[in-house]
């Protein structure tokens, strides 16, 4: 369990080709990762993933094919930024919301605007995956975005947009993102139970929404 509460960034050092999987090294900010166990859960850019090797401030991660193709980690290359954070544990503030890591699909950024302080940043949602995401996604309502818990500001039929405040552009790689660059996006759980329970309680009601 995460609570998209990004930790900060890391850099990946390594990106190996295994088969149709992709191994990652990553070196994280010094003493971050201390007491990690391999086995362990990570989120990279909301993508969960298992602790496989560790070394110094180095965590190694296998990343499966299906995964690959789902999220940007299948992009990554040697020395790109991503989010992190460690998986929550019992008693921790859940500051966000709560999420699994499981991405739902990408987006892609489609516009950033910036006056002063303020960045808002609007995702474009891939038609291929559209209908299935949009069913989840209200004005005012949760998103994770690479891992972090957002509140969607303002919404249109084929778009997203989250408003950034400095400090989460500080510890997060929204700075870094340009026009096109893809992005993972998961669902808020509850969310998802609500409106998939109204659906087929509606369904089975013969009531058909449009």
């Amino acid at each position: 369990m995460f609570t998209g509460i990004v930790q900060g960034t890391a850099k990946v050092q390594l990106t190996t080709e295994v088969g149709r999987n992709k191994r990652l090294e990553i070196a994280f900010p010094a003493g971050v990762m201390l007491s990690q166990q391999l086995g362990a859960s990570v989120a990279i850019n909301g993508v969960c993933l298992t602790v496989s090797e560790i070394g110094h401030d180095m965590l190694t991660f296998d990343v499966i094919d299906t995964t690959l193709a789902l999220t940007n980690i299948g992009l990554l290359q040697t020395g790109d930024v991503v989010n992190f954070e460690r998986a929550a544990k019992m008693g921790d503030e859940v500051g966000g919301h709560v999420m699994s890591g499981h991405i739902m699909t990408s987006v892609s950024v489609s516009r950033i605007e910036k006056i002063e302080e303020s960045v808002h940043i609007r995702f474009t949602t891939d038609r291929q995956h559209e209908v299935d995401a949009r069913r989840y996604l209200f004005n005012k309502g949760y998103v994770g975005l690479n891992g972090s818990s957002l509140t969607i500001s303002d919404i249109g039929d084929d778009w997203i947009e989250v408003s950034l405040i400095p400090e989460t552009l500080r510890l997060t790689t929204f700075g870094q993102l340009s026009v096109g660059d893809k992005v993972n996006l998961e669902i808020d759980a509850h969310t998802q139970a609500t409106v998939d329970t109204v659906e087929r309680i509606l369904k089975e009601r013969g009531i058909v929404l449009p």
